[in-house]
């Protein structure tokens, strides 16, 4: 049985909030967005362990993990960009996780996840080469501009896909992958563009729209919104 592992990356600061506190950490409801994450992970029992990166001068995470209260969250030191946190929680599980383990990699600020998605998408990779995403087909129309705005043509939507997270891989080939873009000096913006890099052709597999990360403001209110719906229908 190959065993699975989370790794969260929070370390952000999240300006585009314009907060007083890091985003992970901004009430969302009776929790700030961070609880939201680990508790669902939490309650998706498969997961070995949940590794999240914070920076190491976070003063809001110490509360965080007393509520907690899980000896299967432990933390890793995080980076400045998103790619280095998941490389950081990788190394932490030097030594616990085997090569073909899997690492399910999430956003600290999509709280929404539902715990059928995350079934699903590990259903559907289980006995995949690489792993795979979640992720969301395209629906709005697209258009490329130029500098000053100007549309400069549409851009057909099909086959275009909004990535989302969880983002599962296995151990060793998404940490070789990490290492080698960051020596390329490439700085990944997803663990699945990590692994194209490396020739892997992950998998994607459609998500619920509800599962969004929370990085304006107004986010806030959606999140609310959905995280209500999804409980009325527990």
């Amino acid at each position: 049985m190959r065993r699975v592992w989370a790794v969260v990356p929070a370390a952000g600061v999240g300006r585009r909030m314009e907060a007083d506190r890091p985003k992970q950490y901004l009430q969302l409801g009776k929790l700030p967005i961070i609880e939201h994450t680990l508790f669902r992970l939490l309650s998706y029992g498969v997961i070995e362990q949940i590794v999240v990166a914070i920076s190491p001068e976070d003063v809001y995470w110490p509360e965080t993990q007393a509520r907690l209260n899980s000896d299967r969250v432990q933390t890793a030191v995080g980076g400045s960009e998103r790619c280095h946190s998941v490389l950081n929680g990788l190394k932490y599980l030097e030594g616990k996780a085997y090569p073909e383990d899997w690492v399910l990699v999430h956003d600290a600020a999509r709280p929404c996840i539902r715990l059928d998605d995350l079934r699903s998408l590990m259903n559907q990779i289980k006995e995949h080469p690489a792993g795979g995403l979640l992720a969301s087909p395209l629906s709005d129309t697209l258009k490329r501009a130029d500098k000053e705005n100007h549309v400069l043509e549409t851009v057909p939507r099909e086959s275009l896909w909004r990535a989302l997270t969880p983002q599962v891989f296995r151990y060793a080939p998404l940490k070789k992958a990490l290492e080698q873009a960051f020596e390329q000096g490439v700085m990944v913006t997803d663990e699945s563009m990590a692994m194209e890099m490396a020739g892997y052709r992950p998998l994607l597999v459609e998500g619920s729209p509800d599962n969004i990360k929370i990085t304006r403001p107004e986010d806030l209110a959606l999140a609310k919104l959905f995280l209500q719906q999804q409980e009325r229908h527990v």
